[in-house]
């Protein structure tokens, strides 16, 4: 009886066997998790569709009174509630002025104050009839914390002044509210100004948004991304390494290209006048010798004006002829 249903215990255990050859168990797939990909909306095609709303302004305590203008600390806040802070230039005299942004380059936050990098400018114009506003960013100022991811902090400088130039709707809002009864804005004229990274904000910016206020851009840096910031990382205590790390991972989920302005040049509509100091240790004669042709090419007005001897800041003497020739060539396209 044993030999039997051992013998049948095989039979069965032969016939399982075949029938699991010939028809074998399908084997459940498991999908990959998705690597989340937050920085996606920064991508220029996206921001390209960024429409704020705006804000109000708030004009807070004044930081200076000078000839033939005050400064003032001024608050705006961004698309997602947070405040950024900055300085705003007010002209003394009586009128109806057009506006002016002003856009910094890149500036140690643990030596950063209100306004460094674009004062003197701000303060020429507003001399000259021109309201000012300069955002410091987030991290700067006193403005809301940075976005503790670096690449996001860089691409939400589009953002901030995008912001901005939503809000500039609301400046005489503003201004009354701080009781100046004889100063107004006029909102259907605006230009801009941008100094070395700040110019690649700003140009930037006029590719997301095809402004057509005229942009005057100061050495600006003007190379793809990453490379842009690439070539400055042997001014870190690390060479660069960290930057490096971050940017690999980077590259892993995301297409860099779709983060350079060098891809979108041909969406500009605003006329540009560039300057560039021929002695400049920060940015190359060579990239804005490059951008010119570029901007050219792609049908964009470009001024391009040089400075024999000059350096990054125009400080070897010819700030004086760089600000008047900006003030004159914005005039003359907020007069068209």
């Amino acid at each position: 009886m044993k030999k039997i249903l051992v013998f049948l215990i095989i039979i069965e255990a032969v016939y399982i066997g075949f029938l699991l050859v010939k028809h074998p168990t399908v084997e459940t797939k498991i999908a990959p998790t998705p690597v989340p990909k937050p920085l996606l909306k920064y991508t220029y095609e996206n921001l390209r569709n960024y429409k704020p709303e705006g804000s109000d302004i708030q004009i807070d305590s004044v930081i200076r009174k000078g000839e033939g203008f005050t400064s003032y600390l001024f608050f705006f806040r961004t698309n997602d509630g947070k405040n950024v802070s900055g300085l705003l230039n007010v002209p003394s005299k009586q009128g109806n002025f057009p506006l002016m942004v002003l856009i910094r380059g890149f500036v140690d936050p643990a030596a950063y104050k209100t306004g460094i990098g674009s004062q003197s400018v701000g303060e020429y114009f507003a001399r000259n009839g021109y309201i000012t506003l300069s955002p410091d960013f987030l991290g700067y100022g006193q403005s809301d914390k940075a976005a503790t991811d670096a690449f996001e902090d860089r691409f939400l400088t589009y953002t901030t002044v995008i912001d901005l130039l939503s809000s500039l709707k609301n400046i005489n809002s503003a201004i009354a509210d701080k009781g100046i009864t004889n100063v107004r804005g006029d909102t259907s004229k605006v230009g801009m100004w941008a100094h070395s990274n700040g110019g690649q904000i700003a140009l930037s910016v006029a590719e997301m948004t095809g402004f057509t206020y005229p942009l005057v851009v100061w050495a600006p840096v003007s190379k793809p991304f990453p490379y842009s910031i690439l070539y400055y990382t042997d001014e870190f205590d690390d060479k660069g390494k960290a930057l490096r790390k971050v940017l690999a991972e980077f590259e892993q989920n995301y297409d860099v290209e779709t983060y350079s302005l060098s891809n979108y040049f041909d969406w500009i509509k605003a006329p540009i006048q560039l300057h560039q100091g021929m002695n400049d240790e920060e940015v190359p004669v060579s990239w804005s010798d490059e951008l010119k042709k570029t901007l050219t090419e792609k049908g964009v007005n470009v001024e391009y004006v040089t400075y024999p001897g000059e350096n990054h800041n125009f400080q070897n003497g010819s700030w004086q002829t760089a600000v008047g020739r900006s003030l004159n060539f914005i005039n003359k396209n907020l007069q068209k």
